[in-house]
């Protein structure tokens, strides 16, 4: 099986980069940027432990949760989860990240990589509170880097496309899903059942 293993056998692959795509991304938060962080809902962050072992975690609240301290520095507040912490172990070990944001309808993306930190300060975090409810917790990032990123994949995938959309009865619930994936093995109907409804009952309760 062949592979390319060298950045110039890739190059020969895929041709030049373009003027444009080369000359794009920027050292800082601009007034487009700002823009486009404010209306966005949604995000992925990806990290790697010191063994560069990956993981990308999506971050959702209203549009705007993402606060711009100002054109270097942004904060992403961290809300009430599962505790595995897989991100914020992960930037405690590698500080290094890159960050997707998303706003449906909107086809282009922007993408932040810069390096990240784990905060507890009241002050910093108040402006995140959601219900009265302020995070214990953010990740402060200081960008190195800033670009736009455009909507191929969007339109490949028809991903904001309602006729596009999948129904969720294709997948079990996801209590099932992960307790047989845990014990690798089926699990009765009334566990998987009281297990879900726990997790619909965390989600009304636990969001904030």
């Amino acid at each position: 099986m062949s592979g390319i293993k060298e950045r110039q056998g890739l190059r020969d692959k895929l041709g030049e980069v373009s003027v444009l795509a080369a000359g794009k991304t920027i050292r800082k938060i601009d007034k487009y940027a700002r823009t486009f962080i404010e209306h966005s809902p949604f995000l992925c962050i990806g990290t790697s432990d010191a063994e560069g072992n990956a993981d990308v975690s999506p971050r959702g609240d209203p549009a705007g949760f993402v606060r711009i301290i100002d054109d270097k520095t942004i904060i992403i507040p961290d809300r009430p989860g599962n505790n595995r912490a897989d991100t914020m172990q992960n930037i405690i070990a590698n500080p290094n990240v890159g960050i997707l944001f998303l706003i449906p309808g909107i086809e282009d993306t922007l993408r932040i990589n810069g390096k990240a930190e784990i905060i507890d300060d009241p002050d910093a975090l108040a402006p995140a509170a959601v219900n009265g409810k302020a995070p214990k917790l953010g990740i402060r990032v200081k960008v190195d880097e800033v670009f736009f990123h455009c909507a191929k994949a969007f339109r490949r995938s028809k991903l904001w496309d309602p006729s596009s959309h999948q129904d969720r009865t294709i997948l079990p619930s996801l209590a099932r899903i992960v307790m047989e994936q845990a014990r690798a093995c089926e699990v009765e109907e009334e566990e998987a059942e009281k297990a879900e409804e726990d997790i619909q009952e965390a989600y009304r309760k636990n969001l904030y």
